[in-house]
């Protein structure tokens, strides 16, 4: 059954504190130690790759946004794990004629993925993801490091601290209300991938691919946990690599499209068909070591509305780098903003690790 409005505040909430934040991050770097053996490797130059990552804002992580829009391919009879950790702070307020939306609070979002190369160009792989909707810990500190560089709090200091509050009404109806934390799994996605092109050389590496994902409604989408719609999703990759005295340099791409069944969420105003990519550059000045920039975008995911937060485009900049530990162990870190304001979160944090086996 469709559910167009919830209200949340008759079931125990589920306490979200910073502990419980910061023994998952610990967890998931003490597996970097046991995966990776000590010290960085200086064999090869330093391939630029995307950021494993894509925009958390409540109301568009619930779908099947490309989250891998890598190029590479799994090697036939190869594993390559990983995990992705995202935390990110919403906070908009905005009010038009005929509807109100407020998205105050913070999702956090641990996946396990796995891809195995199935025969020569092909691989197949899962994603299952965990999340947590609380009201969080990072207002203080962001309110914080606005004050420091002279940005613009866009209302945070008069708002309750680390609270959880998701609602969106339109002439005068409740379409939408989350006001109590929830953590559980996730939509689950089936992935896969086929290489067009790769070609390397004496200072190059060239590659193409396609890859999609179907995503399956697992998710729980009363706590936005998932959007209660399958997703598919096709995009094709690319990358450019060169490596000089100067170190490596990247440039990477994908373009795309996604397709979704009939959503939980805001169901009459959600668009069935969305526009998605990204583009990338970055620069690695020594084996173990690189600096990335990227670009998230789609269409929107919503029509009918006057308010920045469904009715435009999603634009998402994501700024950082990775470290190349010993035996293919890869540690991505990054942060995102909102790069069209209210299109995404405040901010985000992402460490992805990743290992072939």
């Amino acid at each position: 059954m469709v559910r167009q409005f919830w209200s949340l505040t008759k079931r125990r909430p589920i306490m979200i504190s910073k502990l419980e934040v910061v023994v998952t991050t610990r967890s998931l770097l003490s597996l970097l130690f046991l995966l990776c053996s000590a010290g960085l490797t200086s064999a090869a130059d330093m391939e630029i790759t995307p950021f494993n990552t894509f925009n958390l804002s409540p109301v568009v992580q619930i779908y099947g946004l490309p989250h891998d829009t890598g190029s590479d391919i799994v090697q036939p009879g190869a594993f390559r794990i990983g995990l992705n950790q995202d935390l990110s702070s919403n906070y908009t307020v905005n009010n038009g004629v005929h509807e109100q939306i407020t998205l105050d609070g913070e999702t956090y979002r641990l996946a396990l993925t796995a891809r195995y190369g199935v025969v020569a160009r092909w691989e197949a792989g899962i994603e299952i993801p965990y999340i947590i909707q609380g009201g969080g810990f990072l207002d203080g500190f962001i309110i914080d490091w606005h004050n420091t560089f002279g940005l613009p709090q866009g209302g945070r200091t008069s708002a309750p601290k680390n609270r959880i509050n998701f609602s969106y009404s339109k002439d005068g109806v409740q379409r939408l209300r989350m006001d109590s934390s929830g953590s559980g799994i996730g939509d689950i996605a089936i992935t896969g991938g086929y290489s067009l092109y790769d070609e390397s050389g004496t200072g190059h590496h060239d590659r193409v691919a396609i890859k999609g994902a179907v995503k399956f409604p697992t998710g729980d989408s009363s706590y936005l946990f998932g959007s209660g719609s399958t997703d598919f999703m096709l995009q094709m990759c690319g990358s450019m690599n060169s490596y000089s005295d100067w170190g490596s340099l990247g440039l990477f791409g994908s373009a795309g499209a996604l397709a979704m069944s009939r959503s939980d969420v805001l169901s009459e105003m959600h668009n069935p068909l969305a526009a998605v990519g990204t583009i990338g550059f970055g620069w690695g000045p020594a084996s173990w070591i690189s600096f990335k920039a990227q670009l998230n975008a789609n269409t929107p995911l919503y029509h009918g509305s006057s308010l920045q937060e469904l009715s435009t485009s999603p634009l998402m900049a994501v700024f950082g780098g990775a470290l190349r530990f010993p035996d293919d162990c890869l540690l991505d870190i990054g942060v995102a903003e909102d790069f069209k304001v209210g299109s995404a979160p405040d901010v985000s944090f992402h460490l992805g690790l990743s290992k072939q086996f």
